[in-house]
């Protein structure tokens, strides 16, 4: 994985890393699949925060499957 990826997505890139990050994904076809992938990253991150919290006998979820 491209760490701006992870970076772009979750909002930590300052302007001029975003603008760099943005020119990139225009010619690097791994990039773009890796942000589709992680696009939904920060909601599911955020539901996550705002759920109610589980017992912490319970396995985190996705170890629960």
């Amino acid at each position: 994985m491209h760490e701006e990826v992870a970076a772009y997505v979750l909002g930590v890139l300052d302007e001029e890393d975003i603008e760099a990050f943005e020119r990139h994904l225009d010619t690097c076809a791994s990039c773009r699949r890796e942000l589709k992938e992680f696009a939904e990253v920060p909601a599911q991150l955020d539901e996550l925060k705002h759920s109610p919290s589980a017992s912490e006998d319970d396995p985190p979820r996705s170890m629960s499957r």
